[in-house]
């Protein structure tokens, strides 16, 4: 299975904007991310134990050092930018889902789909920039050449 350089930069862009809007909650709002995430009335990080501004924040880093890979690849999307960056996602949001795949006995049944259905969307986006890639057809001589 070979993969668009086009779909790849979709999917890097998706990654981004979830690493944006995560990173700079966590970072900047600790105790919201803390309280709120991913809506307020749904507590999927409070659920999970005490609050802990230090771990919080820290995610918020990590998100947006992602960010920076993500951003990085979309505005080089050479083949490498974009396997480094589904790489680094793929290391981060594997073991994300399965630890939280582990520990869905704290949510209602809604969230425990949410939970699933979101960290599996990120593990998919991360490892679709993995695949090979799939190059544009090549144009016929002649019209490489200027003769038509």
């Amino acid at each position: 299975m070979s993969i668009p350089i086009s779909t790849k930069r979709l999917a890097a862009a998706m990654l981004a904007v979830s690493a944006a809007v995560l990173g700079v909650w966590a970072a900047a709002f600790p105790l919201s991310f803390h309280n709120d995430f991913p809506l307020p009335g749904r507590h999927w990080v409070s659920a999970l134990g005490p609050y802990n501004e230090h771990l919080t924040r820290d995610v918020g880093g990590l998100f947006l050092a992602l960010l920076v890979l993500s951003v990085w690849a979309l505005r080089r999307p050479t083949p490498s930018a974009l396997r480094v960056t589904g790489g680094a996602w793929t290391v981060f949001t594997a073991q994300h889902f399965l630890w939280h795949a582990f520990h869905l006995g704290v949510f209602p049944v809604a969230d425990r789909i949410g939970n699933v259905v979101a960290l599996a969307a990120m593990l998919l986006l991360a490892v679709l920039l993995l695949l090979p890639d799939r190059r544009p057809a090549a144009l016929p001589a002649a019209r490489v050449s200027g003769v038509a």
